[in-house]
């Protein structure tokens, strides 16, 4: 099953953040899509929201869910 869903990564401002989050997504089956501006990573795949969070903070990124509203 391919979830989607948003995440706020506020930590996240250059080109080296966006290639840590994506070695700590892409080899748990998570396509990312960055908006650099908003600092918000849209995750695709067969990953679970926690999953993906407990990815980013283990690559030292505080993450947490967008909520749409």
């Amino acid at each position: 099953m391919q979830d989607i869903f948003t995440l706020s990564v506020p930590d996240m401002s250059c080109g080296h953040c966006r290639a840590s989050i994506e070695g700590a997504l892409q080899p748990l089956g998570a396509q990312p899509a960055f908006d650099m501006e908003a600092r918000r990573v849209t995750v695709s795949g067969a990953i679970s929201q926690a999953a993906a969070i407990s990815a980013l903070e283990d690559a030292g990124f505080d993450a947490a869910p967008v909520t749409q509203g």
